[in-house]
């Protein structure tokens, strides 16, 4: 019988499962999974690769929720746009499915869809994205996520270094900016008035 193959993990707390040829899984299916593992966060490639990622550490999970409390405080106040954590897929349009650390989509996009596919993993790139890279993830791993977020149609992105205190800027059609040991970084024009605030991020209080 037929078996997915095990590949060494990219970095040292995912695990990545080859599917095809020996199993084809539709998005009903992979959202299925995703539900009946919560302790899990999974996301597909584009090729139909799964990878499993183990719930983070206490210094991650505080960053994490240090980046969504500032983020969503603002995209409440602002109301252009909604604000989701890192438990919140997307299918983008070349198949993958991802689930950024925090993410932004504008409100006329939600609009468009019915309450069936609210319910379910969003089929599109947000506007706007941020991935938080923890102690354990590869450079390239995270930077090559970054890329196809822009390449499906994200507007900006945000990579968040804590171990360097870099930000990698991210922007339809133009290089990667890297802004070193920034205290904050601003969102405009595409997210006007936001500006997150690093220090507690780079520092947190635990």
């Amino acid at each position: 019988m037929s078996e997915a193959i095990l590949e060494q993990p990219i970095a040292t707390d995912l695990v990545v499962l080859h599917l095809r040829p020996a199993l084809e899984m539709t998005d009903e299916q992979f959202f299925l999974l995703c539900q009946q593992n919560r302790d899990l966060r999974l996301e597909r490639t584009a090729q139909g690769d799964l990878i499993v990622m183990p719930p983070t550490g206490w210094t991650t999970g505080s960053r994490n929720a240090e980046i969504t409390r500032q983020f969503v405080n603002w995209a409440k106040a602002d109301g252009m746009g909604v604000a989701t954590d890192s438990s919140t897929g997307f299918t983008l349009p070349n198949g993958a499915d991802r689930a950024p650390d925090a993410a932004w989509v504008r409100r006329e996009r939600l609009a468009a869809l019915t309450h069936e596919q609210k319910e379910k993993f969003l089929p599109f790139c947000p506007d706007f994205v941020i991935e938080l890279r923890s102690p354990t993830d590869k450079l390239a791993t995270v930077q090559a996520k970054m890329a196809e977020y822009i390449a499906n149609g994200a507007e900006l992105g945000w990579l968040l270094d804590p171990e360097t205190r870099r930000v990698y800027v991210y922007r339809t059609d133009t290089s990667v900016e890297v802004v070193e040991q920034a205290e904050a970084i601003s969102g405009a024009p595409l997210l006007a008035g936001f500006t997150l605030d690093l220090r507690e991020i780079w520092q947190p209080n635990i």
